[in-house]
């Protein structure tokens, strides 16, 4: 496999690429999170008390749960950057790194970027129009001027969303991982399998659940792959960007962070068996991005 430009990246962990730093570092990394996040739940939970009547509050609460309206799957969105100043604080404290240096090479990255992005959004638009097996024909869900008006702080919290994860994941801990083990089934395999656990959920049924996480987990092992060969975050964040893009911003299942979608399908994401038959065209879709990407980047 073609791996070397991973040295990028690798090479500035080395210097705290122990066991003991990454895990202090992961848990001051999650320290750090959820002491942000009580914060701003705190604040959010102060707004909506002072705007919102006692018997609208329960609304906002199942709609701030399931991003099910506009402003909720907002909230949503930008919560994440919680996340990247609490990994910036776990670098400094325990690997004195820069959160910039998760990146590699930041024009090199960007140029990645935008490759990765022209390659890949004709395959998203082309499932757009594919025909879907009858009584799963998409919907309008809002209407398209309000879309149109949401959509710049739509793509502005997708893309904090999708690089707060992919620097969490590929950037940190593929990397500080790579710096400590040579396998690539492990510095692949372990965040990749972390990353589609931390897509599991609970309360919806275990088979859907299931199948997330399979999905979630082959999509962290692609974006990874990318990471590794192109030597940058770069396609790995625009892979994951026009992704969510799609799942997020164009068609989601209905009552599941469906609040910014133009479409939504008229289903729910616990209905396992609705969820399964649309597996195998994921799972394509998925393959052919992550080709497309690595055509584009000549890797």
């Amino acid at each position: 496999m073609r791996y070397r430009p991973h040295e990028h990246l690798i090479e500035p962990a080395r210097a705290s690429a122990g066991l003991g730093r990454l895990a202090a570092g992961v848990i001051s990394f999650i320290a750090a999170f959820v002491l942000l996040s009580m914060i701003i739940s705190a604040l959010i939970n102060t707004v909506a008390q002072s705007l919102l009547s006692p018997m609208m509050r329960p609304f906002w609460d199942q709609d701030l749960a399931n991003a099910s309206s506009p402003l909720a799957a907002l909230v949503n969105l930008y919560f994440f950057l919680a996340m990247v100043f609490a990994l910036a604080i776990a670098l400094w404290l325990v690997h004195q790194r820069p959160l910039r240096g998760l990146v590699g090479p930041f024009a090199l990255a960007l140029r990645q970027a935008v490759r990765v992005i022209k390659a890949t959004v004709p395959i998203l638009l082309l499932t757009l129009v594919l025909p879907m097996p009858e009584g799963m024909e998409m919907r309008l869900n809002i209407a398209p001027g309000l879309w149109a008006a949401l959509l710049p702080l739509t793509l502005v919290g997708l893309l904090i969303q999708t690089s707060a994860e992919e620097l969490a994941f590929r950037g940190y801990l593929q990397s500080q991982l790579a710096a400590r083990f040579s396998h690539p089934l492990i510095w692949i395999g372990l965040p990749s399998l972390l990353f589609g656990l931390l897509h599991y959920d609970p309360h919806i049924d275990s088979t859907s659940a299931g199948i997330v996480v399979l999905w979630a987990t082959c999509f962290g092992a692609a974006t990874a792959d990318l990471t590794a060969r192109s030597g940058t975050l770069g396609p790995a964040i625009a892979l994951h960007f026009v992704n969510n893009s799609g799942a997020i911003a164009l068609a989601a299942p209905e009552g599941n962070f469906d609040g910014l979608a133009l479409f939504a399908f008229p289903f729910s994401i616990e209905e396992a068996d609705k969820v399964l038959s649309l597996m195998p065209v994921e799972m394509l879709v998925l393959l052919c991005s992550w080709l497309a990407a690595r055509l584009a980047l000549r890797v």
